[in-house]
């Protein structure tokens, strides 16, 4: 991971004024960024953020967010990320090299100011908290726009829409904000294939197998996908049921009673283990439920009917269908689909 780099800014960081303190100086690059935006409104999360012009020092809080933008080649237009899970996707690398990472951890409020930013991505609404980047209340009283993954905000939107028509939503708004309204076309379409290549599958799925998916470990509390998330609709997509979601709560701590009272089909392992913490690795979840009295004694445990995908993946991001597709795979070995 990259040391952080530190940005010099107009005034101190606690009386910054965020609009228009400095700007970004055009680069040969710059040649294919596409068209500028110009004046814009979006919706996000309840909020409506207006844009005067293309934002040029946005600044992403997440790993999810940082791959987004990085998708829709957006790198020239960043000031800076935070908070990598682990490693950023290959094809992403070099453009991610040339952005500054501000924190290698959750960005705090000062740490964003320090950045000049006329722009906040999120995939998620707990970054804005005011022991974090501050609330959106507080960024919007700095005319700062602070945007937030539609797939988190499920009641502000269309409930006929489901968790990936959401995500795609993000995608098109950003092409708007932007101005790259044709990069995020494409990318909308490449995604949707996988989409419609899963649906597919589903018709040639018996039984209508249960999933739990198994996204991190803390202090010997499970957290699973719960209702409403990308698993359940990738679940739902493939014609397996994810076992959670009766829980109204996105990732729900449970207990291993409780996966145990479940007893899946087959369990999905999410791989975190660049993030470092105890049970981050999808090796170390995998020898708690070997190790546990009862989890171990689920057949799917037994039998090792368990798919391992990257854990940033799980969470709503340019890369998730690319889980999609692993859980395909891994449905097919497992004899889940004719």
């Amino acid at each position: 991971m990259r040391r952080p780099v530190h940005l010099g800014v107009c005034l101190s960081a606690l009386t910054l004024a965020l609009a228009g303190c400095s700007s970004a100086s055009e680069s040969p690059g710059d040649a294919g960024r596409g068209a500028e935006a110009g004046a814009t409104t979006v919706e996000s999360c309840g909020r409506r953020l207006g844009f005067d012009g293309a934002p040029e020092r946005a600044v992403t809080l997440d790993q999810s967010a940082t791959e987004t933008l990085l998708a829709l080649g957006l790198a020239d237009r960043m000031a800076g990320t935070a908070y990598l899970k682990t490693k950023v996707a290959e094809k992403y690398q070099d453009a991610y090299a040339g952005v500054p990472v501000l924190s290698p951890d959750i960005l705090t409020g000062e740490q964003l100011r320090a950045a000049n930013p006329d722009m906040v991505v999120s995939s998620s609404t707990d970054q804005y908290a005011k022991d974090r980047a501050g609330t959106r209340e507080e960024l919007a009283e700095l005319d700062l726009p602070a945007y937030v993954s539609a797939v988190d905000c499920p009641e502000q939107n269309d409930p006929k829409k489901t968790a990936f028509d959401l995500l795609f939503d993000d995608y098109e708004n950003f092409g708007r904000i932007f101005g790259v309204e044709d990069r995020a076309a494409r990318l909308v379409d490449a995604q949707r294939a996988v989409v419609e290549k899963a649906e597919g599958i589903a018709d040639r799925v018996e039984d209508t197998p249960s999933v739990v998916w198994l996204y991190s470990v803390y202090d010997d509390k499970p957290y699973v996908a719960g209702k409403g998330g990308l698993p359940s609709e990738m679940s739902r997509l493939v014609g397996a049921k994810n076992a959670f979601d009766d829980v109204d709560e996105e990732w729900p701590e449970v207990s291993w009673a409780q996966i145990a009272d479940r007893d899946p089909d087959f369990i999905v392992i999410g791989d975190l283990s660049e993030r470092g913490k105890p049970g981050d690795s999808a090796e170390e979840k995998l020898e708690m439920m070997r190790e546990h009295p009862v989890v171990s004694k689920l057949t799917a445990v037994e039998k090792n009917r368990i798919i391992e995908v990257p854990g940033i993946e799980m969470d709503p991001s340019v890369r998730t269908t690319h889980t999609l597709g692993l859980l395909i795979e891994g449905m097919k070995d497992l004899g889940h689909v004719r």
